[in-house]
């Protein structure tokens, strides 16, 4: 066995980087890769954490001996094969570390949003046998201890940051060193237990327990394989996604799939160094420092990343502004005729280069975007602006299409072949269909085995190994994808106009002064939109122009924003057909929140809520009234819920 694993080095990968670990053969598990590297790559970095300005270095080797020796240690304070350990924090090292360890030991490592609350933790701890819990500090600790009562099925409580809970009794508490030091100990003690450790797991066996958004209603367990993540990193690998020896930046909510997908499964099967940001609020000067060259990111963070930039242009010298208009609308029309099939013209291409001195190159090393070669945006449509921005500025951004049932790969964009309705070619090794309905089926690998106990939900979605995505779609004759919205989105106007309500939010969200959108009008005689502004970028609009306010509310309400508000609407109904433009909007007086439960963690729209809770909004606009007193849920970070009540203008548009 050894020997065979060793023959699977290279003694240079194809891009004449360093030696790679892994021969895309699925047929493993990640700590027997991680031992790969560590054997052959021991001392390189695998991953840095800046902690109080630092950057603390990890190599393989360090990793290795600390996933094993925190897999000894957890097995010997009770862990078990089918146990699982409820992991509650943003992106740390150690509890990268311990979701592997889980892996090890043939038990769930189930990762969940660091702001979650008590209820919906509360609902994870019911749906599988919970016996361990890996807290980043003391705040997710308590979270923890709040839920306990005397029937309780924790046997341990693991913490990594020490801080606040050396004076806290509670015996199940233990901390990371502690825990370190056990499985030290016994693996001193017992010789043979280190190999076992490496062998135990199965390539079919457990590497996370990952849940579905839950847009539509309780999240789904869905348990990937190492089979599973390894098929979507092989298969990623080969459609171009990324290469051997990446520098990622770990930033990613570590509950969602992605996170896992490429932090852990693609950065141990080709020995990316990972790089953890010291908070979320410093993600963007984390990111200068580190330089990633592989970076995923959701639309609307690209569109943050823009909005600061657009910002400090106007808080710029005239003649600074000046240029960079100059040079930035020279690349922008240059990048539009690529799009469109032609090429740059004489006068664009001299200019290229002095854009890329003046302008180009100190934006993008200003946002660490310098070494960036993999550039990547998913999870809904991002807005035809942002997206021709950064290639104009030399960043290739392409799209890509995944699902948590699917190991985060479906399908992708090639560098050169962007468009912007498509999410590209599926991978190699992924089959798609779709059905008769217009459902867009898949076939891989990397495609997980069934629900968590839900066996009728597993049925529904998994047929003669096909998964049924749920997303409304078609396959354009040269092989690229579209995804149009979710198939039970579909819906009609009294006038029986069909129409995806998916579709037409996300392209009002193109607006950076739009964060999330509800559209209505299913079964009546015509749309309607709910409408939430973008704190940031409206309130520097307002600030530019002198507007006053005192709240997100009162932001919400000026007349000069809702006028801002309709002509993105305005912008949007023009590539519309008449029976489904927008007629009102209502721009509503507080963000959709996922602690009221409006959003998911990950910002999908959950519909039913939304037109549950805001009934006298639409019964308003369908009314033909032109305002409406609206009272609206809160929930405020200590938990307790309240209310806040406005009046609220029903826009004509």
């Amino acid at each position: 066995m050894q020997r065979d694993e060793i023959s699977m080095f290279q003694s240079e990968n194809a891009s004449g980087g360093s030696a790679s670990a892994w021969n895309l053969d699925p047929d493993t598990t990640l700590v027997r890769i991680l031992d790969l590297n560590a054997r052959q790559l021991g001392k390189r970095i695998a991953m840095r954490e800046k902690y109080l300005g630092i950057w603390q270095e990890t190599t393989w080797s360090e990793v290795l001996d600390t996933v094993i020796k925190c897999a000894a240690g957890m097995e010997q304070l009770g862990f078990a094969p089918g146990d699982a350990v409820l992991v509650l924090g943003d992106n740390r090292t150690r509890l990268y570390m311990g979701m592997v360890s889980a892996g090890v030991l043939c038990g769930y490592a189930m990762p969940v949003y660091p702001d979650a609350t008590l209820d919906e933790i509360r609902n994870f701890l019911e749906e599988a046998k919970i016996r361990f819990v890996l807290a980043e500090d003391q705040e997710q600790v308590d979270k923890i201890l709040n839920l306990q009562d005397p029937n309780s099925p924790f046997k341990s409580i693991i913490y990594d940051d020490p801080r606040g809970l050396a004076s806290y009794p509670d015996a199940e508490l233990i901390s990371w060193d502690k825990m370190q030091a056990i499985g030290h100990e016994r693996l001193r003690a017992e010789p043979g237990l280190r190999q076992a450790l490496i062998e135990r797991a199965s390539p079919d066996g457990p590497a996370v327990f990952v849940h579905s958004s839950g847009t539509t209603g309780k999240p789904k367990g869905v348990v990937l394989s190492h089979r599973n993540l390894l098929s979507g990193v092989r298969n990623a690998y080969r459609g171009g996604a990324f290469k051997f020896g990446e520098e990622i930046l770990a930033y990613l909510p570590m509950a969602w799939v992605g996170d896992f997908a490429i932090t852990v499964g693609a950065g141990i099967a080709l020995h990316f160094t990972i790089n953890i940001p010291e908070r979320q609020e410093t993600v963007l000067r984390d990111m200068r420092e580190s330089a990633p060259t592989f970076y995923l990111a959701a639309p609307r963070s690209w569109d943050n990343i823009l909005t600061a930039i657009q910002v400090r242009m106007e808080d710029s010298t005239p003649l600074k502004s000046w240029i960079y208009r100059l040079f930035m609308d020279a690349a922008l029309a240059a990048e539009r005729r690529k799009l469109e099939g032609g090429q740059p013209t004489f006068k664009e291409r001299l200019m290229r280069p002095f854009g890329e001195v003046l302008v180009f190159g100190p934006i993008k090393d200003q946002f660490g975007l310098t070494r960036l070669r993999n550039a990547f945006t998913g999870g809904e449509a991002i807005g035809e602006d942002t997206f021709i921005f950064y290639r104009a500025i030399g960043v290739k951004l392409r799209q890509f299409y995944g699902q948590t049932e699917s190991s985060a790969f479906n399908a992708l964009q090639e560098p050169e072949e962007v468009r912007l309705h498509t999410v590209g070619k599926p991978l190699p090794g992924v089959e798609v269909r779709i059905s008769d309905r217009g459902e867009i089926l898949l076939r891989s690998g990397s495609i997980f085995s069934g629900y968590f106990e839900l066996e009728d939900a597993t049925r529904e979605t998994l047929e003669d190994g096909w998964l049924h995505t749920g997303d409304a779609g078609y396959v354009e004759p040269d092989g690229h994808l579209v995804v149009l919205g979710r198939l039970s989105d579909v819906v009609h106007t009294a006038k029986g106009e069909r129409y995806i309500p998916n579709y037409i939010e996300n392209r009002l969200k193109f607006s950076p002064y739009i964060k999330d959108v509800a559209v209505l009008g299913s079964g009546r005689a015509f749309l309607a939109a709910i409408l939430c502004i973008d704190m940031e970028a409206v309130g520097h609009w307002a600030e530019v122009r002198g507007i006053s306010y005192m709240s997100y509310a009162d932001l919400s309400q000026k007349t000069e924003v809702s006028e801002l508000l309709a002509q993105a609407v305005k912008r949007v109904n023009k590539a519309l057909p008449d029976g489904l433009k927008i007629r009102h909007f209502v721009s509503l007086h507080k963000e959709f929140d996922p602690d009221d439960g409006e959003v998911t963690r990950t910002r999908k729209l959950r519909r039913n809520v939304v037109e549950q809770r805001y009934a006298p909004i639409i019964n308003a606009i369908y009314g033909g009234q032109d305002a409406v007193l609206m009272k609206a849920q809160i929930t405020y970070e200590s938990g307790e819920v309240g209310t806040i009540e406005r009046r609220l203008l029903i826009r004509e548009v």
